[in-house]
């Protein structure tokens, strides 16, 4: 099968013959041609797609030697005609070759050797055999980087024996040991590699980092290439210009004044919270006056958060300690409950809720003196009461 890809990356068009068709086990139709530009996945880069005679390629793979095209429908004996996917080709060659460039100027300069590379479908990343990355560095690989982009630099490919390896400085060495496939930037970078690349690194247009952060023993560097650095900042700009109208700021200050919100939000927050506890506290002494001819505490809420029910039952066992309080948290389709008791009350809770999650089939736990849980809202929250009320006057 010849593999046009590596006589010539820029082939969009070819012609080929039909060699056969077939499933695979999990029953997947793919053809094979007598020679083809769709490049299979493998060496890190993703298939190609495109089109065979009209038929929608839906991914290409190499398998035992041959280079299987997976369509959606077979195709008809004789010639085919294949188109692949152009701009995600050129999008894969810019990605990769980029990669190469960049991982090259993190070896030449801080001699950080990339053991991964995984060029998604948004963002590309390497992981670079360090412990850590500054600004200052991650800053000085991505100017080298784009310098070898801008001087333009032609990109050669190579196929050499085992034996002619020792006469290229290689930055790694390569996962097989026969037809190694060396992609070269003279005076820059050596490296095996069987994907496709441009004829010159000016192709790959711009290379930009984007983030990065530790993974296990080594750093994850997130980073674009050519068309998608246009799209990056494209989209940057958008939300750039969404909040620098909503700030009512210059760009330059847009930062000074996220921080200003965020920090008035969270005195906001602090003073929304001590408002609530103040109000949760007046709550639980109105709840002890109401009941202070009761053995306990007991009312139904509609709609309220389970946080809130547990604090205000905290709050009336601070204020009564031989109390037993038992809040009922109605919502559209589930009850909740609370039960807690004071220091000074030997009512067990923990049987209680025990009892309790048996009459409407939920779930929960706690101990002796607080615990809660819920489930379908079979009854209302008024009947669960009765049934506490029930239950307390057996004990």
């Amino acid at each position: 099968m010849e593999k046009l890809y590596y006589q010539d990356p820029y082939i969009k068009e070819f012609k080929a013959q039909l060699l056969h068709q077939n499933t695979d086990e999990q029953g997947n139709l793919y053809a094979v041609l007598d020679q083809t530009a769709f490049y299979p996945t493998g060496g890190g880069q993703p298939h190609d797609t495109g089109v065979l005679n009209g038929v929608e390629v839906v991914a290409v793979e190499e398998v035992e030697g041959e280079v299987r095209h997976y369509i959606k429908m077979p195709l008809s004996q004789g010639e085919i005609e294949g188109k692949i996917d152009w701009s995600r080709r050129l999008d894969h060659m810019q990605q990769h070759t980029g990669q190469h460039i960049l991982s090259a100027a993190f070896a030449e300069l801080f001699n950080c050797q990339t053991v991964s590379f995984h060029l998604g479908k948004d963002i590309c990343t390497i992981d670079i055999h360090t412990n850590a990355l500054g600004e200052d560095e991650a800053s000085a690989a991505e100017v080298l980087a784009n310098k070898i982009v801008f001087e333009n630099r032609p990109i050669e490919t190579k196929w050499i024996s085992a034996a002619e390896i020792t006469q290229y400085p290689l930055r790694k060495q390569p996962s097989v040991t026969e037809n190694i496939r060396l992609v070269i930037i003279p005076d820059f970078d050596y490296n095996g590699c069987g994907g496709t690349h441009p004829s010159s690194t000016g192709q790959v247009s711009s290379i930009k980092i984007l983030d990065w952060e530790k993974q296990k023993q080594n750093i994850r560097v997130q980073f674009v290439c050519g068309n998608r650095v246009l799209k990056q900042l494209h989209e940057k700009h958008k939300v750039m210009k969404q909040l620098t109208a909503a700030l009512n700021a210059p760009q330059e200050d847009v930062a000074d004044s996220a921080m200003r919100i965020i920090q008035d939000a969270k005195i906001l927050e602090k003073t929304v919270e001590n408002k609530n506890e103040q109000l949760l506290l007046f709550e639980a002494k109105e709840l002890l006056i109401q009941h202070k001819n009761e053995d306990n505490v007991q009312a139904v809420f509609y709609d309220r958060s389970i946080k809130e029910v547990q604090t205000l039952a905290r709050k009336i066992t601070e204020l009564a300690e031989d109390s037993v309080v038992i809040l009922v948290n109605e919502l559209e389709d589930k009850l909740q409950f609370v039960c807690a008791s004071g220091n000074g009350s030997d009512a067990n809770m923990k049987k209680l809720a025990k009892e309790l999650l048996g009459s409407i089939d939920g779930k929960g736990g706690g101990n002796e003196s607080f615990a809660q849980g819920g489930g379908p809202k079979g009854i209302s929250g008024e009947e669960l009461l009765q049934k506490t009320r029930q239950i307390l006057s057996v004990n």
